[in-house]
C-alpha cells in the first residue's frame, strides 16, 4: 500500500474510531453554558425590558419578524407572562445543568432551545457576543462535550470502578465501552432519570409539531426531532445489543457526527477573525493607525473613563495596537498548522478580549470570544488546568470521602494523583488541526478498577 493510502485509512480510521478533542469540546461547552448563564444572572432584573413584555422590541414586533425570517423561539407561542417567567428560568437551569455536566446530550439541546428563544425574541439584544453564542449553541448539541470535567464523566467512571449494577445511562454521551466495562456484571441498574427526561421532551416536542407551533424554518425542528430520536436509538441498541454490529455503527455515526461538529467550530472561529480583519483593512481609520482613538472617547464604552484616557493618550501605543489587531486577525487563520506561531497569537487575542473587557466594558462579548478560541489550546495546557483544579478540589474535599474514593467531576486523569496501579490513557497534544487529541471518547476518563481490599 503506497503511503498516501495508508495516511489516508489512519485518517478514516482516527475520525470514525475516537471523539477527538474531548477537553477542547468540555471547555467550550463549560465557557459558553456559563457565559450564558451569567449574562441571564446579570440581567435577571431586567428581564421583562430585554426579552419580555415590557420590551421595547413589542410583541407584535417580534411576532412579524419571526414571521418574515422563520427564526426559532418559544416565547412567541403565548404572551403570557408566567410563560416568559418560565422560559427565562429554564434558560438560567439549562445552562447551569449543561456547564457541570450533568446529561449533557439533553441540557446541550434544552441551553440551545434556550439561547435562540430569548435572543430571537429580541434581535437587537446584543453586543457581537450573541452572535458567536448564537451559533456555537447549535453546533454543541451535535458535539460529545460531556467527555471529560462532568457529572456524566464522573458518574461513568464510577460504574467503570466495578459497581455491579452499572448499565449504560440515556441521555448522555454514553462511553463506548461502557455496556462491556465490568466483568461479571450484575443484574444491569435501571435508569429512570434518562427515560424520564425523554419522555418529558416527547410530550412538548409532539404537540408543538401537530399544533404547528414549528412553523417557519425547519432547521431547529428538524433537529430536536432528530435528537430526540437518536438518544431512543441509543439506548435501545445499548441496552438490547451492546456487542452487535448496530452498537458500532452508532459509535461510529457519533464520532464523525462529534468530529465534524468540532472541525465546524474551529473553521466558524476562523471566519470571524478573517472577515474582522479583511473588513478592517478595507476602512481609512485601521489604515492611517487610529481606529482605537474613537471608541476610547466613547461615554458608552468607557467604563474606566482614566484607563481610556490614558491609553487614549499616547499616540503610538494607539498605532501600534490598532495594526496589530488587524495583523493578528488576518494571519491567525494561517498559522493553525504551525502550534508555536498559534499558540503565541492566540495568546496575543485572548490579552486582547481580556483589554476589551476592562477598557471598553464588554465582559460577554470577551468571554464568548475566548471562549470561541479556546478550542485551539494545546491538550497539555488544558490538563494543567484540570490537574491543578484536581488538586484544588482534593485540598478541599472532606478526608472522610477522599478516603472512601469520592471523586469530583474533575478527577481522573486530570487529578494529582491517581489510584495505585491506575492506567491513565494520554490524549496526542493538540488544540488544531494538527493534532486535537486521541482520547477515546469518554474513555479518557477511565481507570481500572481500583483495588480496595487493602484499605479495607
Amino acid at each position: 500500500m503506497n503511503r498516501p493510502a495508508l495516511a489516508f485509512g489512519k485518517l478514516v480510521s482516527r475520525v470514525t474510531d475516537t471523539a477527538l478533542g474531548p477537553y477542547q469540546s468540555a471547555v467550550i461547552r463549560i465557557g459558553f453554558a456559563a457565559t450564558w448563564l451569567l449574562f441571564l444572572l446579570r440581567e435577571f432584573p431586567h428581564r421583562h425590558e430585554l426579552y419580555g413584555p415590557d420590551g421595547p422590541w413589542s410583541w407584535e414586533l417580534g411576532e412579524r419578524l419571526v414571521a418574515d425570517n422563520g427564526a426559532f423561539t418559544v416565547l412567541l407561542w403565548t404572551r403570557s407572562e408566567l410563560w416568559f417567567e418560565a422560559v427565562y428560568l429554564f434558560a438560567i437551569l439549562a445552562s447551569l445543568l449543561l456547564a457541570l455536566g450533568w446529561r449533557t446530550r439533553t441540557m446541550s439541546v434544552l441551553f440551545m432551545v434556550g439561547v435562540l428563544s430569548l435572543q430571537n425574541r429580541s434581535v437587537f439584544m446584543g453586543d457581537g457576543g450573541d452572535n458567536v453564542l448564537h451559533l456555537m449553541a447549535v453546533y454543541l448539541v451535535f458535539t460529545r462535550c460531556g467527555q471529560v470535567w462532568s457529572l456524566d464523566a464522573r458518574r461513568a467512571r464510577r460504574d467503570r470502578s466495578g459497581a455491579p449494577d452499572a448499565a449504560p445511562d440515556m441521555a448522555e454521551d454514553a462511553d463506548p465501552d461502557r455496556a462491556d466495562r465490568v466483568e461479571g456484571a450484575g443484574r444491569p441498574r435501571t435508569d429512570r432519570v434518562g427515560p424520564l427526561l425523554w419522555t418529558l421532551s416527547g410530550l412538548v416536542l409532539v404537540p408543538a409539531t401537530v399544533l404547528g407551533a414549528f412553523d417557519g424554518d425547519p432547521f431547529v425542528p428538524r433537529v430536536l426531532w432528530v435528537m430526540w430520536i437518536a438518544l431512543a436509538v441509543r439506548w435501545v441498541v445499548e441496552r438490547r445489543a451492546p456487542r452487535s454490529q448496530a452498537r458500532i455503527l452508532s459509535d461510529v455515526v457519533g464520532n464523525v457526527v462529534h468530529n465534524t461538529a468540532l472541525l465546524v467550530i474551529m473553521a466558524e472561529a476562523c471566519l470571524i477573525y478573517a472577515t474582522a480583519g479583511w473588513y478592517k483593512i478595507q476602512g481609512s481609520r485601521w489604515q492611517d493607525g487610529t481606529a482605537l482613538h474613537y471608541p476610547l472617547h466613547l461615554d458608552y464604552f468607557s467604563p474606566w473613563p482614566a484607563l481610556a484616557e490614558l491609553l487614549a493618550s499616547n499616540g503610538t501605543m494607539v498605532m501600534l495596537i490598532t495594526y496589530g489587531t488587524v495583523a493578528v486577525q488576518v494571519a491567525f487563520p494561517f498559522t493553525l498548522f504551525n502550534r508555536r506561531v498559534k499558540n503565541v497569537l492566540l495568546a496575543l487575542m485572548i490579552t486582547e478580549h481580556l483589554a476589551i473587557a476592562v477598557v471598553l466594558g464588554l465582559p460577554f462579548f470577551s468571554l464568548a470570544m475566548i471562549v470561541a478560541d479556546s478550542v485551539f489550546l494545546p491538550t497539555t495546557f488544558l490538563r494543567r488546568i484540570g490537574r491543578a483544579a484536581g488538586r484544588t478540589t482534593d485540598r478541599l474535599r472532606p478526608r472522610g470521602k477522599e478516603k472512601a474514593g469520592v471523586q469530583g467531576p474533575w478527577s481522573g486523569p486530570e487529578a494529582a494523583t491517581a489510584a495505585p496501579g491506575a492506567t491513565v490513557p494520554v490524549p496526542a497534544q493538540g488544540g488544531g488541526p494538527e493534532g486535537l487529541g486521541e482520547g477515546s471518547g469518554a474513555g479518557d476518563v477511565t481507570e481500572p478498577p481500583r483495588d480496595t481490599t487493602a484499605r479495607k
